[in-house]
């Protein structure tokens, strides 16, 4: 399972010109499944997710979490995160799960978000076209992997 987590002011999906998830301050999680991950994979990226020390205290340091500081996440599947473009012009997904694989896994994933105590997690939806908007805070965008996937070439 990969993630791109970036840092928002607020974001928000649309789908057909309605919007039909958005949040304030907090996350947009960009979400990719991997052909073999398992909802174990879903619990620990969302620990992580949830946990991660992004957000300013009080001397300016990137030492507060979602968790922390009540924030919300915006979580939107994303496929292409497990495009290959090593070979060629046009990149293989070959990686990425399968939508009947994929779909109950990015559903526990924000399940396993609220689970964690994130205030409000809200979501686009899985395999519509959708157009995010988002204000980068910081910029702070990372890239996170399960373990399991780590070591593993794209």
């Amino acid at each position: 399972m990969r993630v791109l987590v970036q840092r928002v002011g607020a974001a928000s999906v649309e789908v057909e010109g309605q919007v039909v998830g958005q949040v304030g301050r907090g996350v947009l999680v960009l979400l990719g499944v991997a052909e073999d991950d398992e909802p174990t994979d879903c619990a620990w990226m969302a620990r992580k997710v949830a946990n991660l020390r992004i957000f300013p205290d009080e001397q300016g340091r990137m030492d507060r979490s979602l968790l922390d500081d009540g924030l919300e996440a915006l979580v939107v599947s994303q496929f292409t995160l497990y495009g290959d473009c090593r070979k060629g012009r046009r990149p293989s997904y070959v990686h990425a799960a399968r939508p009947e694989v994929a779909e109950p896994l990015y559903l526990r994933f924000c399940q396993e978000l609220r689970d964690a105590g994130v205030r409000r997690v809200e979501q686009g939806v899985f395999g519509a076209m959708m157009q995010v908007s988002l204000v980068n805070d910081g910029p702070v965008t990372l890239w996170v992997e399960s373990p399991t996937h780590r070591d593993r070439a794209s």
